[in-house]
């Protein structure tokens, strides 16, 4: 294999439109790094009373450049890992840099974006054996308090569209396999699926999509993973299942291992995708040459 950035789809898109948008396939220098010079987004701390767990528990929340609450925004949900918690895409993805600097260049639709602690139990920090039975458990726990506690919390609080249209979730490692299980499972609530380098806790394929031909209703289904990550199976298991029912889907294998390099530059790519028609002209850049 090549080493460099390979997307590969599974099967041709249909029913798209063009626009004159070019996304680079590995994101370039700088993009990370952040730039007085513009206008920034703002992240706040919040604070939403979960039934599910019963307790307050907390989230970080992006609101872009120019936010005005006079006029509602789609948002994406973005999963942390399992040594995680609602502070490690920040701390060490810079999602709000990578967002504002692009932003800047004109190549975003407007959204909200939540950072939620995808553990979801009453001591919900990253700390002791993080992969104690509870704690691993309390990441499909977590799939209630999303749907239950958190949504309706951010639909109540903030100028949002409500339509599973304008709402999307992704996810790195552990939030890549939480992702895909609750994504798939609730078609009717999310429209645009991310899952970056999935973890073990992505259910089998057959599990994900028991009548895989409903997955034609996702605007976009993003995986991706590093070449050299050995939880590539993970990802694989789900390109191919997907590839066998001819289920829509980007494939992205590019280079590198399990980690941020790797997810932030997934962060570029697919937040660019969101929320506006997809591109054929665009996917077709990334198709792998033979």
């Amino acid at each position: 294999m090549k080493k460099t950035a390979i997307l590969v789809l599974g099967i041709l898109w249909s029913g798209m439109f063009v626009s004159a948008q070019s996304i680079d396939k590995q994101a370039p220098q700088g993009f990370d790094v952040e730039n007085t010079s513009i206008i920034h987004g703002k992240i706040d701390s919040i604070s939403y009373a979960s039934k599910t767990v019963g307790v307050a528990r907390k989230a970080l929340i992006y609101t872009p450049p120019g936010f005005t609450k006079n006029k509602k925004y789609p948002v994406l949900y973005l999963l942390h890992g399992i040594g995680g918690d609602e502070k490690e895409w920040f701390t060490h993805g810079k999602p709000n840099v990578i967002l504002d600097n692009l932003y800047a260049q004109g190549k975003l639709e407007p959204m909200i974006v939540v950072l939620p602690n995808g553990r979801a139990m009453k001591n919900d920090r990253a700390t002791g054996d993080i992969f104690a039975k509870d704690k691993v458990e309390a990441f499909s726990t977590f799939e209630k308090d999303l749907l239950t506690d958190l949504i309706p919390f951010v639909e109540k609080h903030y100028p949002v569209k409500k339509d599973r249209e304008n709402r999307a979730l992704a996810g790195l490692s552990m939030g890549g396999g939480q992702t895909q299980n609750f994504a798939f499972a609730n078609m009717d609530k999310f429209a645009w699926l991310g899952a970056f380098s999935s973890a073990p806790n992505t259910k089998e394929p057959k599990q994900l999509l028991p009548n895989p031909q409903e997955a034609k209703k996702m605007k976009l289904i993003f995986l991706s993973c590093g070449n050299a990550d050995n939880l590539l199976i993970n990802t694989t298991k789900t390109h191919n299942y997907l590839k066998e029912n001819n289920i829509p889907h980007i494939f992205y294998l590019e280079p590198g291992g399990h980690d941020f390099k790797v997810w932030k530059n997934d962060l570029y790519i697919f937040s660019q995708l969101l929320f506006k028609p997809v591109d054929q002209k665009e996917i077709n850049q990334f198709l792998e040459k033979k």
